[in-house]
């Protein structure tokens, strides 16, 4: 299973917060939907180059032109920050979907004012925009991203005015401009209700004996963490399992329906479960019963 991006340092991720709604601010952002990222990114005096082709001898280019250290990636690269021009340069290759995240990743080490200080250049690839990156820098830029995208605490809010189901999600998604996999995530990481998130690979049918699916990474509320403790997930889910279940299969999203999970005390907790099928990955979203009639307190991001 992957690890998650969270940043641990509460103090840090509180400053992080402050400069992400310092630069909506800037830009009249709030409240403005989807998020206006092209505006935040002018507000901040920094350009887009976008269509470009970033390969080996742009790099060496740009390197030579900056004359100081650059930041390298880890794979093939998508976006470029030039910090001192404040000029982000992004690969033609870049889908649409994912521009928003990745123009406000290049401003976060724009922004952060003790990332802008160590670097001349900086270089991003599919690896340092995942949720599994451990690099330090990458995750405070992620986050900043985040903060930014989903407008400090206004999607949660939102959200919590919503019912609690994976629709949610998916329809704040699109009102946000941000990617379904990252809403999702955002969902159930700020919610106050005990809940929790299965992400799985893609299906792989096997004839006659339905699916697997691999499971790719977890992602559960504060509150979900307390109540159960550390979890033991299957590496792989079939139809004989009772989360495989709820795997929609020739459909995009299955009924909710009910599960048991085991809490850190050995408690038994009959759950709702109910599953989307991005066709990108398969998302089984679990809130224990409880927690769905009692009233919630918004929890900070």
């Amino acid at each position: 299973m992957k690890p998650d991006d969270q940043i641990e340092d509460q103090q840090q991720l509180a400053r992080i917060r402050d400069l992400a709604a310092q630069a909506i601010e800037q830009a009249g952002g709030f409240g403005v939907f989807p998020t206006p990222v092209d505006d935040i990114i002018e507000a901040a005096k920094h350009s887009v180059i976008v269509d470009q082709e970033i390969d080996d001898r742009f790099l060496a280019k740009a390197t030579k032109r900056v004359g100081g250290a650059l930041k390298k990636a880890l794979s093939k690269v998508l976006g470029v920050l030039d910090i001192a021009a404040k000029t982000m340069h992004l690969d033609r290759t870049v889908h649409a979907a994912k521009l928003p995240f990745l123009k406000l990743h290049e401003l976060g080490h724009g922004i952060l004012p003790w990332q802008h200080d160590i670097y001349a250049l900086t270089a991003d690839c599919k690896q340092t925009l995942d949720p599994e990156i451990t690099d330090i820098f990458e995750r405070e830029t992620n986050a900043f991203a985040s903060e930014v995208l989903f407008q400090v605490d206004t999607f949660t809010r939102e959200a919590a005015d919503h019912p609690f189901a994976i629709k949610t999600p998916l329809s704040l998604s699109k009102k946000y401009g941000a990617s379904v996999y990252s809403t999702v995530r955002r969902y159930v990481r700020t919610n106050a209700r005990s809940c929790v998130v299965v992400v799985l690979e893609p299906t792989t049918l096997v004839p006659g004996h339905g699916f697997t699916a691999k499971l790719r990474r977890v992602v559960a509320s504060p509150t979900f963490e307390a109540q159960f403790g550390p979890m033991s997930w299957p590496e792989v889910f079939t139809p004989d399992d009772a989360l495989g279940r709820i795997v929609p299969i020739g459909r995009r999203m299955s009924r909710p329906q009910q599960v048991v999970l085991t809490d850190a005390n050995g408690t038994q907790h009959e759950c709702i479960a109910e599953g989307f099928d991005s066709t990108h990955q398969v998302f089984i979203l679990i809130c224990p019963q409880g927690a769905l009639t009692k009233k919630t307190v918004l929890m900070p991001a």
